[in-house]
């Protein structure tokens, strides 16, 4: 059994802060890929930036610049740290793992998601 557990959503000023973590539990033999992606009403779910165990990062065009991600492999938790907020960043962020279990399986998983929402 494998769970992503979020959290740090809220309700802010554009142009505002907010730090997401995400904690990766259970049978877990070794998490590779743990990205944060999200979902606007409406729309489909899209990547936000992607981390590797080596400490990699990759952006969307939309966070780059005001959105980092960092992880903790000792903890197998991720962190998005947010800055400069705008009403568009207003959406449900899950996070994602690419992880091996202990039991020799490789899978895709996902969080339960978080609410952001910027006020204007």
């Amino acid at each position: 059994q494998v769970q992503l557990v979020e959290s740090g959503g809220g309700l802010v000023q554009a142009g505002g802060s907010l730090r997401l973590s995400c904690a990766a539990s259970g049978s877990i033999f070794r998490v590779n890929v743990m990205a944060w992606y999200r979902q606007a009403p409406g729309k489909q779910r899209e990547l936000v930036a992607t981390i590797t165990m080596g400490g990699s990062t990759n952006y969307a065009d939309s966070a780059k610049g005001r959105f980092t991600i960092s992880r903790d492999n000792a903890k197998n938790t991720i962190f998005l740290q947010m800055n400069s907020l705008k009403p568009e960043d207003t959406a449900v962020y899950y996070c994602n793992a690419d992880l091996l279990t202990t039991s020799w399986n490789l899978g895709h998983y996902w969080g339960q998601g978080t609410q952001v929402t910027v006020s204007s």
